[in-house]
C-alpha cells in the first residue's frame, strides 16, 4: 500500500507578503501624526467631515508621494519639464504602487478641446473615416479640426548621384475650417467699445482697461509709430490710416530709442484678451470682453469646426461632423451596425469606448461637446473612460467623490465601475460622503473628529458594520434619513420661463415659485442646469429680480489668496490694525508694503534644484509668518496680524466681537462664513488647499452679502458630510425666511425632502430629457412615484 502523507499547503512566497500600504507619521496640512495600514487590491473609502484631512491623507500624502517617486525614475532632462512636488510631511510610506488620480478638476478650457479629443475617441473616428469615407479625401489629419490645410511650392535639392534642383509642390490636407480655425465660432469686435472716435489718440481715445496714456507698450506705440496722426480725431483718419490703425500686420518700430512691435488694434486686442480663458480674467477685464466681443456660430462650417472636404466624406450617409454631433449612445449603435472586416479591431475599440460612456451615465454627451462646459462630476467620469479598458493591474486608483453630480439612479453604475477596477487586482481609494458608496467598501477609514485643527486624526478603521457601531460622527449619521415636511411654504409670486430651448430643453414652459425653497431635480443630463443657468438666469427680468447665481466653477487664485482676501474680510481687519496703531493699512498686507523681503510675503521659499525636485521650505526670515518684523510689533487686542490670520473663523468671530478688537464689518463677514459651515477654516489658509465643497461654500458666503432676491445654487451639498447637510438645510431655511427665494439644482434626497416645491426634469438624459415630468410638492412626488426621482425619494424617506 502506498504510504499516506498529509498534503501541506505551499509556503507563501515572500513577494506575496506586500499586501498593505503603510502610512506612519503623516503630518501634511492638519494631519496629526496619522498612522494607518490600507489593504491592497481592496476598495477603501475615506470618510469624515469636510476639512477633516481626507484629501490631505489620500491625495497630498499617498498619491503625491507615489507620483513623485515615479517622476524620479525619468531622466533629468524629462524631469525638467515635469512638476516637482516636495516630499510630503510623513515619516514612513511603505508598499506604494503607481497611483492614477482621477479628480474633479475641470478639463482644459482650450476652445479646441472637446469630449472626443480628451478621450481619444476622435482619433479613432478619424482613422475610420480615412479608411471607409467616400469620397476619400486623405489621411486621418484630413478629418481633424486641429490640422490646418497647408499648400507650399518651391525648389528643392535632390541628393541622388549628381545634385539636381527640381521644383516641388507640397500639400497637406487638413480638416480645419479656415474661417473659424477649428473653434466653431467666430468673434466680432465692437469697435465702439475700444475707442471714442471723436477723440484723438493723444486725447485719450482708448477705452480699453489698463491702456494708460503714458504706457510705452500700448497707447504710445500707436501715438509715436509714425503711421498715424496722434492729434487727429480717429473719425477723421484716412482710409489708409484706418487700415493701419485697425489691421496692420506686426511691424518693427522705434519709440524713444526702444525697439517695439506695432500691430493693428484688432489683432492686438484678440491676442491680449480673446486668446485667454475668459474666466481667468480679472472681473473688470472680463466685463470689457463681454461688452466688446460677440461670439456667433461660424457661418462656413455651421459650428462643426470642419472644412468642406471633411464634411463631404461620408460612411453610409453619415459624415464625421454628423457622427460627432450624435449622442454617444446613438453613435455606439451606428458603429455597431458597420460591418467591415478590414477595420474590425478599430470598430471593436470604438464600441467599447462608446459603451463605457453609456455604462457610467454619460451616453447623453456628444463628442463635439466642449470640454470646458462639463461639470466637475462629468469631467471626472470622462477621465474614467480612459481606465475602463486599461490593461494595467496592481495600480492604485484614487477617486475624489466619484458620485458628485450623479442622480441616485446613476450611483449604482459608478459603484459597479469601482468594483470592476478592484476586481482586476487594483487598489481603489475613494474619498466619499454618500452612504451608497460607503456601503460597498471593503475597508473604511474615518477621519475627524472635527474639521481643521479639530480634525486630522483617525477615528475609525475597519468594516462598514464596524463603522456603524463605532459611534463616530460618520457612524452616527450613516443611516440618517430626512423626513418629508409636514407643511410647505406658500409662494409669494412666480417667475415665468417660456419656450426654453437651451441645449436639450424642448420648449419648456415653467413658473418658478418665489418666496419658497425650490429643488430642480432629474438625472444627470436631463436639462437641469440648462433650465436654471441657461434660461432662468438669462431671462430679461433676471437683472431686475436680483438673481444671484452660485455655480460650481473653480475659484481662481494663487497660494497668496486665502479666505480673508477672497471674501474682503482683510480690508476691515487692516483698517482696524491701522487705526489702533496710527499707521497705513497697506503695512498689514503680505502682498504690499508689509511683506517680508525674504519671501516677498509668500511665507515660503521655493528652491529650484535644477535636475532634482524643487524644495519648498518656510522662510527663515519671517518663519512663515509672511510679514516684516516691524509690522508684527503692531498689535490689536494683544494679537499681531500674523496671529489673527492663523485664527479659525470661529476664533476670529470671538476676537472681533468684543473688546478693543471689536470690528462690526469683520464680524459680519465672519458670521456668513460660520453660517455656511466654514467655522473651522483658517483665515490665512491658501485657497489652493481648499476642497471643492469648501470652495463652493466660500463663494456662497461671499454672495450672501449681495442684495439679491433670488439665489440660484448648483448642488450645494457637493463635498458635504452627512452631518453637515442638516446645517446646510438650516441655512437655506434662514435665507427663505429672510424673504429670499432659493432655487437649488440638487440630487441629494435630503434637500428634495426639505424643499417646498420640486421641478423634476426628464424622463431620461440628452434627447430623452429636456421636459418637465413633474411639478409639485415633495409629498405629491412621493405619492405619485411617476418618475425616477419620485421612486428614489420614496425609498429614501421610507414611504
Amino acid at each position: 500500500m502506498a504510504k499516506r502523507t498529509d498534503a501541506q499547503p505551499p509556503a507563501r512566497h515572500t513577494a506575496d507578503s506586500h499586501d498593505l500600504i503603510r502610512v506612519h507619521g503623516a503630518r501634511e496640512n492638519n494631519l496629526k501624526d496619522v498612522g494607518i495600514e490600507i489593504p491592497k487590491r481592496r476598495l477603501t473609502v475615506f470618510t469624515g467631515v469636510s476639512g477633516s484631512g481626507k484629501s490631505s491623507l489620500v491625495f497630498n500624502t499617498i498619491a503625491a508621494e507615489s507620483q513623485r517617486l515615479l517622476n524620479e525614475t525619468h531622466t533629468a532632462f524629462l524631469q525638467g519639464f515635469m512638476p516637482t512636488p516636495a516630499r510630503p510631511e510623513v515619516d514612513v510610506l511603505d508598499g506604494l504602487t503607481a497611483a492614477i488620480v482621477v479628480d474633479q478638476q475641470r478639463l482644459g478650457s482650450d476652445p479646441r478641446s472637446t469630449v472626443g479629443t480628451v478621450t481619444d475617441a476622435n482619433a479613432m473616428l478619424r482613422i475610420l473615416f480615412s479608411r471607409l469615407g467616400r469620397p476619400h479625401i486623405g489621411p486621418p489629419g484630413a478629418y481633424s479640426f486641429n490640422v490646418a490645410p497647408v499648400r507650399a511650392s518651391g525648389a528643392i535639392t535632390v541628393e541622388r548621384g549628381a545634385r539636381k534642383t527640381v521644383r516641388a509642390t507640397y500639400n497637406r490636407t487638413g480638416g480645419m475650417c479656415t474661417r473659424c480655425e477649428g473653434r466653431g465660432t467666430v468673434s466680432d469686435i465692437d469697435l465702439t467699445q475700444l475707442y471714442d472716435d471723436s477723440k484723438s489718440i493723444a486725447g485719450g481715445a482708448f477705452t480699453i482697461p489698463g491702456w494708460k496714456a503714458d504706457s510705452l507698450w500700448t497707447v504710445r506705440v500707436y501715438a509715436e509709430s509714425g503711421f498715424l496722426d496722434p492729434d487727429k480725431p480717429i473719425r477723421e483718419f484716412t482710409e489708409k490710416e484706418m487700415r493701419d490703425f485697425l489691421h496692420r500686420e506686426p511691424t518693427k518700430v522705434k519709440v524713444e530709442g526702444v525697439n517695439l512691435t506695432y500691430e493693428g488694434l484688432v489683432p492686438k486686442v484678440r491676442k491680449a484678451f480673446l486668446s485667454k480663458d475668459k474666466e481667468a480674467l480679472q472681473p473688470h477685464v472680463r466685463a470689457f470682453v463681454e461688452r466688446a466681443v460677440t461670439f456667433t456660430t461660424c457661418p462656413e462650417c455651421d459650428g462643426t469646426r470642419l472644412g468642406e472636404g471633411a464634411r463631404s466624406s461620408r460612411i453610409g450617409g453619415i459624415s464625421i461632423a454628423d457622427a460627432c454631433a450624435m449622442e454617444i449612445r446613438d453613435l455606439a449603435d451606428w458603429v455597431r451596425g458597420l460591418e467591415e472586416p478590414s477595420v474590425a479591431p478599430l470598430l471593436t475599440a470604438l464600441q467599447q469606448t462608446f459603451d463605457s460612456f453609456a455604462e457610467i451615465g454619460l451616453g447623453y454627451l456628444s463628442l463635439d461637446r466642449p470640454s470646458a462646459t462639463l461639470s466637475g462630476g462629468e469631467a471626472q467620469r470622462v477621465k474614467m473612460i480612459r481606465h475602463l479598458g486599461s490593461s494595467l493591474t496592481d495600480v492604485t486608483y484614487v477617486f475624489d467623490e466619484p458620485t458628485s453630480g450623479l442622480h441616485p439612479h446613476d450611483v449604482q453604475r459608478t459603484n459597479g465601475l469601482l468594483l470592476r477596477l478592484r476586481d482586476k487586482g487594483n487598489t481603489v481609494l475613494v474619498v466619499e460622503h454618500k452612504p451608497e458608496v460607503i456601503a460597498i467598501a471593503d475597508h473604511v477609514v474615518d477621519l475627524g473628529p472635527g474639521a481643521g485643527t479639530a480634525g486630522g486624526t483617525v477615528c475609525f478603521e475597519g468594516t462598514v458594520e464596524g463603522l456603524r457601531a463605532a459611534g463616530t460622527l460618520t457612524g452616527r449619521h450613516l443611516d440618517d434619513r430626512a423626513a418629508l415636511k409636514e407643511t410647505v411654504r406658500t409662494p409669494t409670486g412666480r417667475l415665468p420661463v417660456r419656450g426654453a430651448t437651451t441645449h436639450n430643453l424642448r420648449g419648456v414652459d415653467v413658473d418658478i415659485p418665489l418666496g419658497v425653497l425650490v429643488a430642480v431635480t432629474g438625472v444627470a443630463g436631463s436639462g437641469k442646469s440648462s433650465l436654471v443657468h441657461g434660461s432662468l438666469c438669462r431671462q430679461p427680468w433676471a437683472a431686475d429680480a436680483g438673481v444671484v447665481s452660485v455655480d460650481q466653477s473653480a475659484i481662481r487664485g494663487s497660494r497668496r489668496s486665502n479666505p480673508a482676501t477672497y471674501t474682503g474680510l482683510l480690508d476691515p481687519i487692516r483698517k482696524a490694525f491701522a487705526k489702533a496703531n496710527g499707521v497705513k493699512p497697506s503695512l498689514f498686507s503680505a502682498n504690499s508694503e508689509g511683506a517680508c523681503p525674504g519671501c516677498n510675503g509668500a511665507g515660503v521659499v521655493h528652491t529650484d534644484l535644477a535636475t532634482a525636485a524643487g524644495v519648498t521650505s518656510p522662510c527663515e526670515e519671517c518663519e512663515g509668518r509672511r510679514f516684516q518684523a516691524s509690522v508684527l510689533e503692531h498689535r490689536l487686542g494683544g494679537r499681531d496680524i500674523s496671529e489673527v490670520l492663523a485664527m479659525s473663523v470661529t476664533e476670529a468671530g470671538e476676537f472681533f466681537g468684543s473688546g478693543q478688537a471689536r470690528t462690526p464689518a469683520a464680524q459680519a463677514v465672519l458670521g456668513r462664513l460660520a453660517d455656511v459651515g466654514l467655522g473651522y477654516l483658517g483665515l490665512g489658509q491658501p485657497l489652493t488647499t481648499l476642497s471643492g465643497g469648501e470652495r463652493q461654500r466660500l463663494k456662497l458666503a461671499t454672495h450672501m452679502a449681495d442684495k439679491g432676491g433670488l439665489y440660484v445654487l448648483d448642488e450645494p451639498t457637493t463635498g458635504l458630510h452627512l452631518a453637515d447637510v442638516e446645517q446646510l438645510l438650516g441655512l437655506l431655511d434662514r435665507l427663505v425666511d429672510s424673504g429670499k427665494s432659493v432655487v437649488v439644482v440638487e440630487h441629494h434626497q435630503a434637500v428634495m425632502a426639505h424643499a417646498d416645491w420640486i421641478i423634476d426634469l426628464g424622463p431620461g438624459a440628452g434627447h430623452d430629457g429636456g421636459r418637465i415630468v413633474f411639478e409639485g410638492t415633495p409629498a405629491d412626488l412621493v405619492a405619485a412615484r411617476s418618475t425616477l426621482t419620485g421612486e428614489h425619494l420614496a425609498a429614501y424617506v421610507g414611504a
